[in-house]
């Protein structure tokens, strides 16, 4: 979340940062009236509090010089002074309390660099690669649902039988498929990221620090019994994982990535999106993620960025990157770019993997803080994150882009370590 005390003696710049996004900005006011509130109410608890400390020796001091009346009297303006500190400090503390439940609601700043726009449609492409219209044939325009079908790869029936609509079941070689981008994104971090198996369920303060919580809690899965979220992503517990610890600078950047199945209820999708694998309820991912310094955190974007890229590219799809503009930006996100790759098969740019800089937005929720080499006092760390591979878009894009005529996919030969020999799914019998 922002940081109250920006606000307070920024508050111009943090509207205007704000109003970039298309915010309304009545709730950051709302927040500069009540700060000051508070801090009006703290005050005046803190004055009340020293006065009744100063009537307690001055008490002590007339009982022992025998002066019982005038003790008295001062005991009842002490006790009355009491009663008002308490209250003060109450009102105080549900000033905060409401201060912060405004904060978590509201967005993070945009960084300078990220474009103006409103929506998804002004979203600016940096780049192309690989991408020609004209080269794919027939045999490539075939959905991936009915690849799939076809060669008892992908069971969208039986998924959603055992599970319910928009859960899918993998089969055979398509279940082998989704296991080695997964295992073939975690091999390509390993040079610089730690492998971490997270818990699929956390607390509630752990979705809080990523932002989903409260503001998106309709899109999560919630065990009310437990009181346990399932993860959209292995971004929250990773983001958690040094929640309030104080780290040291020379541990920085410090490196994590996960694989973990990811859960979304997809909340007001219905009828968009909805076939195959373009938007499922549960699905696996490589996340990578950060906590560095302000000043590292550009390079290690832009790291995570390359990372996401390469992977892409040997995987031979044509791909773009999308700059995401103010209007666009997920409530956390300072910076952000998009992977998108091209399917075929459904003509559609999908995307796979999504590189965010949160600045000390995360941070500042989850209290993870780190000391500046030679510094007495601490400073917030900057997350940044990113997907490595999302393995249901990536899927769909890898069977369409690489169907032969025949109705067989080759698979690219950056996978075949993984496939216990395999190099390719089989043409459909007959």
């Amino acid at each position: 979340m922002l940081d109250v005390r920006r606000i307070r003696t920024d508050y111009d710049g943090v509207a205007a940062a704000l109003a970039r996004r298309g915010e309304d900005l009545a709730p950051l006011e709302r927040v500069r009236e009540l700060d000051e509130a508070q801090r009006q109410q703290a005050t005046d608890r803190d004055q009340a509090r020293a006065r009744v400390r100063q009537l307690s020796k001055q008490v002590g001091q007339l009982r022992r010089d025998g002066r019982d009346d005038e003790a008295e009297a001062l005991q009842v303006e002490s006790r009355t002074l009491g009663e008002a500190e308490t209250l003060l400090d109450g009102a105080a503390a549900a000033t905060a309390e409401e201060v912060r439940q405004l904060l978590l609601r509201i967005p993070n700043t945009p960084s300078p660099d990220a474009p103006d726009g409103d929506g998804e449609a002004d979203n600016v492409v940096v780049t192309v690669e690989d991408f020609d219209p004209d080269r794919y044939g027939d045999h490539q325009r075939v959905p991936h649902w009915d690849i799939g079908s076809e060669l008892g790869i992908l069971d969208l029936e039986r998924g959603a039988k055992i599970s319910g609509s928009m859960f899918v079941l993998f089969r055979g070689m398509g279940a082998t498929l989704q296991r080695a981008l997964c295992q073939l994104a975690l091999d390509r971090n390993s040079d610089r990221f730690e492998e971490v198996r997270p818990p699929s369920l956390v607390l509630s303060s752990t979705l809080t620090a990523t932002g989903q919580l409260p503001k998106f809690a309709d899109d999560a899965y919630h065990l009310e019994r437990d009181d346990l979220w399932a993860i959209p992503t292995a971004e929250v517990p990773l983001t958690s994982v040094a929640m309030d610890e104080i780290l040291d600078e020379g541990e920085l950047p410090y490196r994590l990535m996960a694989y973990s199945p990811c859960f979304r209820r997809e909340a007001g999708s219905a009828g968009r999106d909805t076939r195959g694998l373009l938007r499922v309820h549960e699905f696996d991912k490589v996340e990578l993620l950060a906590y560095a310094t302000p000043d590292q955190a550009p390079a290690v974007l832009d790291d995570i960025l390359g990372r996401a890229v390469s992977l892409v590219r040997d995987l031979g799809l044509p791909y773009r990157i999308l700059d995401i503009c103010t209007g666009d930006l997920g409530q956390s996100h300072h910076r952000s770019f998009d992977v998108e790759v091209y399917a075929p098969g459904v003509d559609r740019w999908l995307e796979v993997s999504s590189v965010s800089w949160f600045s000390d937005y995360q941070a500042r929720r989850a209290n993870i803080r780190y000391r500046p080499a030679g510094a007495k006092g601490t400073e917030m760390v900057h997350t940044v994150n990113g997907s490595a591979l999302a393995v249901p878009r990536i899927w769909a894009a890898l069977v369409e882009t690489h169907r032969q005529p025949d109705g067989s996919v080759h698979l690219p030969e950056v996978l075949w370590p993984y496939l216990r020999g395999a190099t390719a799914i089989g043409a459909p019998a007959g």
